[in-house]
């Protein structure tokens, strides 16, 4: 390890936990440190002084240091460029292109690249940092993005925070990608959420498998995703419900490009349009709800419990006797077995019973690390309601 390397020490006994591979350190967990640079390569010491790992340093987030490796690093640009190119060797193993070309290709932490998550949308990636610290430290990220992507050429390499240009030629507002050979319109490049969730594709792979000659509700249905894979799987029907207009809208050009019936789409509240259906006795064979985080943080949790209960209870209430209800968080700070207790007893608030078959997470494009449970985000879970 270059003692040239500005270093960082530990106030707490944090090294079999660094050791162990998890990938944060922060800022209440070091002793005070001389003023440095934001994306500084540091290393990291023991309380007593001896060398654990490699990272770099983010001058203002809670996370000071997000660590590279336990030991020295001899380059560290050279490694980064070879950790981008596994990163996508290992997503292009499992994928077939002409059938998905949109998956997530770097997903931080887990990928030995801590701080960025990278999407690629057939020859568009899409870069979203973690702190200020990542997007110094991966400096000329646009140009290494497209050297480690090669033989693929990329038309454009887009901060979708910041909604600018990195490096490449630019990209259309709009253009098409496939996953699993299903058609989708995506804006990737205007910010926020680009069109579709990547990180659901298996389960959506998952309902499109029971989905026969069921009728399917599609709650916070987004751009219709979950409903064209049931309508691909031979749905009855589908009901698609978003409060966001120009999302139901997407949906339904989604539907068009796939020559799918679109069904019912509906840009409404999911919470009023429950209400109204419980009251009017309506009923679906197959319910998915998919919301987005009730709880960014962790003051949010209990606000959390109280929003995924009532959901849960509404959405319970009208899943058809023997039905399977799908219900996902994509909150890492409301945990596994909190979220399945407020589908219990929502169910149970509904005069109704939960049986849980399978709880799924993300895609294998968004790996996770034993050591790290905090990036262990998305549950699904899919079960009967009696």
């Amino acid at each position: 390890m270059s003692s040239s390397l500005p270093t960082v020490t530990l106030a707490k006994d944090l090294a079999r936990a660094i050791h162990d591979g998890h990938p944060w350190v922060f800022r209440d967990a070091i002793a005070p440190a001389t003023r440095l640079e934001n994306g500084a390569t540091v290393r990291l010491l023991a309380r007593d002084g001896r060398p654990l790992a490699t990272g770099f340093w983010d001058a203002r987030s809670a996370i000071a240091v997000r660590i590279l490796h336990t030991g020295p690093i001899a380059d560290v640009d050279a490694e980064i460029g070879a950790r981008l190119k596994a990163a996508l060797a290992f997503r292009l193993e499992r994928l077939d292109r002409a059938r998905t070309n949109a998956f997530r290709w770097i997903h931080g932490e887990a990928d030995r690249l801590p701080g960025i998550h990278v999407d690629l949308y057939d020859d568009v990636a899409v870069v979203r940092y973690d702190g200020d610290g990542a997007p110094a430290f991966y400096h000329d990220l646009g140009a290494r993005l497209a050297e480690a992507a090669r033989p693929i050429d990329l038309r454009a390499v887009l901060d979708r925070q910041k909604g600018t240009r990195l490096h490449g030629r630019g990209a259309p507002a709009k253009f098409e990608v496939r996953e699993n050979g299903i058609r989708f319109e995506v804006s990737p490049g205007v910010g926020g959420k680009g069109g579709l969730f990547l990180d659901q594709r298996e389960n959506r792979e998952e309902v499109e498998r029971r989905a026969a000659g069921k009728t399917v509700l599609n709650l916070f249905g987004y751009t219709g995703a979950f409903s064209l894979y049931a309508a691909r799987g031979g749905a009855k029907s589908t009901d698609t419900v978003d409060s966001a207009r120009p999302a139901i809208a997407a949906a339904k050009r989604n539907f068009a490009l796939n020559g799918f019936p679109e069904g019912g789409l509906h840009a409404t509240d999911a919470f009023d349009f429950l209400e109204e259906a419980a009251k009017r006795r309506r009923s679906w064979d197959l319910v998915i709800s998919d919301p987005p985080s009730f709880a960014p943080n962790q003051g949010a949790r209990e606000q959390a419990r109280k929003a995924y209960l009532r959901l849960h209870r509404l959405a319970a209430a009208v899943t058809a006797k023997g039905g399977l209800l799908c219900a996902a968080s994509c909150s890492s700070h409301f945990g596994r077995d909190e979220f399945l207790a407020t589908i219990d007893q929502g169910a149970a608030r509904a005069g109704r019973r939960f049986e849980l078959e399978k709880v799924r997470g993300a895609g294998a494009d968004h790996p996770v690390l034993r050591a790290f449970p905090e990036g262990d985000y998305l549950k699904f879970a899919l079960g009967r309601v009696r």
